[in-house]
């Protein structure tokens, strides 16, 4: 018996199949799927329903009618390809310069979601392809709603990687300013003004909220602080990232500096722009080794960062109290599953939307006492893990610093390779960053 004959019988062909579904089963930890080994008995060897029921077969012959094979190609790869975005990879494009100069506007990257584990659909009622919009509507049902669960990943969330997670913020969605967080313009304006101007607002689950790529730069039971701009975990200052950049102020003898200059040091153009007056560029992004050959550069001047020492009106830096800039941050004590918090109306606004919205408890302040979930509270004991995460881009992302903590429930996935990159700045073929191209992240 050839090697041929052996792959095409069919009970190796069973018994192949049924040992990998047996493997997702145990992975799944839901044992009911087990039945699904029925089927596959059926469908390789007794044969008595016709699962692919729209699939034709064709006899010795007949010719073969395209659109339906057009179909059954269509639903094969419809099925294929949503089983790997459930559980294995999902793609995904950088929608701003918040990760620059690690990963750029317009990257399109593969998430690995096997690293941390692939999390069960909570919601599973969704239009294949899309993740919450389509044709300008949601696309997914909130008809049926499953629990949160994680499969088993190879490990834990750690320091320093870049993670891609759904935006915190995210549950309640402006339906006229669908990228803005919401909680902002209610701090800033009202609720009522804000959703009359920008209303009406949406709620999403939590597995249906924007997608966000930042860097990790603090665990569940770190203690953060941010100084000059620099992070510093548990008293120790965060590794020399090659991809961080911070804002600087850059003045020049009176003329722009070449553009092809820029472009080789790297820079996005689309952030810099040139202020005669100064004369010079008010916030040029730079890594340390584009600052030090900036610093070579004859017209230049002068160099100095820019850094936010003194807090404003207070209502842009979490906890919202006007004590933080985002230069200047911190200590801030990140929570961890299984540890218990003295709570008061000191501390509430570190904690609020922890207890209430992620780890759904009711929480009401009567008479300057804490009630959770009806009961006075002096404590809290935290139900998961959080994380602070930050843009490689310090002064031109929106993190952690302006919403607070990361939920566990809220981590996809980790990018793993970038398999095209395009600048929209540009025009086709130049706008393909070739360099970039199946880049590991």
């Amino acid at each position: 018996m050839s090697w041929k004959d052996i792959i095409q019988n069919r009970w190796v062909k069973l018994s192949f199949w049924a040992l990998l579904y047996t493997v997702w089963v145990i992975w799944l930890g839901n044992y009911w799927w087990l039945l699904g080994l029925g089927v596959l008995f059926d469908f390789f060897i007794t044969k008595k329903v016709k699962w692919l029921f729209w699939k034709k077969e064709y006899a010795p012959g007949e010719k073969h009618n395209v659109w339906l094979d057009w179909l059954d190609a269509i639903i094969f790869a419809v099925v294929v390809v949503t089983f790997i975005n459930m559980f294995f990879f999902q793609a995904f494009k950088i929608p701003s310069s918040s990760m620059e100069s690690t990963l750029y506007t317009g990257d399109h990257l593969f998430v690995s979601k096997l690293t941390y584990g692939p999390r069960v659909p909570q919601t599973p009622l969704t239009i294949p392809f899309t993740h919450n919009r389509a044709f300008g509507h949601e696309s997914y049902s909130t008809l049926i709603q499953n629990k949160y669960r994680r499969l088993k990943g190879f490990r834990e969330v750690k320091r320093g990687d870049i993670v891609v997670f759904g935006f915190p913020n995210g549950d309640t969605v402006l339906t006229r300013r669908p990228a803005d967080d919401y909680y902002a313009w209610v701090r800033s304006y009202g609720r009522e003004q804000t959703i009359a101007q920008f209303g009406p607002v949406i709620v999403r689950p939590s597995d249906k909220k924007d997608h966000y790529v930042k860097r990790c730069v603090a665990v569940a039971g770190d203690t953060l602080e941010v100084k000059d701009g620099l992070v510093w975990v548990n008293g120790v200052k965060e590794p020399d990232y090659p991809g961080r950049q911070l804002t600087y102020q850059v003045i020049t003898t009176g003329n722009r500096i070449n553009q092809l200059k820029l472009e080789e040091l790297g820079l996005n153009l689309s952030e810099l722009y040139f202020d005669s007056r100064l004369p010079g560029y008010p916030m040029m992004p730079l890594t340390d080794k584009m600052l030090d050959k900036v610093k070579e550069i004859k017209s230049v001047v002068e160099v100095t960062p820019n850094q936010e020492r003194f807090a404003a009106a207070g209502q842009d830096i979490f906890p919202f109290d006007g004590q933080w800039t985002c230069d200047y941050f911190g200590p801030l004590w990140i929570p961890k599953k299984g540890v218990t918090v003295n709570i008061s109306l000191e501390n509430l606004p570190l904690y609020e939307r922890i207890i209430r919205d992620y780890e759904h408890n009711t929480l009401q302040v009567k008479e300057s006492v804490i009630y959770i979930n009806g009961q006075p509270a002096t404590t809290y004991t935290f139900q998961q893990d959080y994380y602070f995460m930050m843009g490689d881009n310090r002064h031109n992302s929106l993190d952690s610093r302006y919403w607070g903590f990361v939920p566990e429930d809220h981590i996809v996935g980790t990018p793993s390779i970038i398999w095209l990159s395009t600048d929209e700045s540009k025009s086709f073929p130049k706008s393909i960053r070739w360099k970039r191209f199946l880049k590991l992240v």
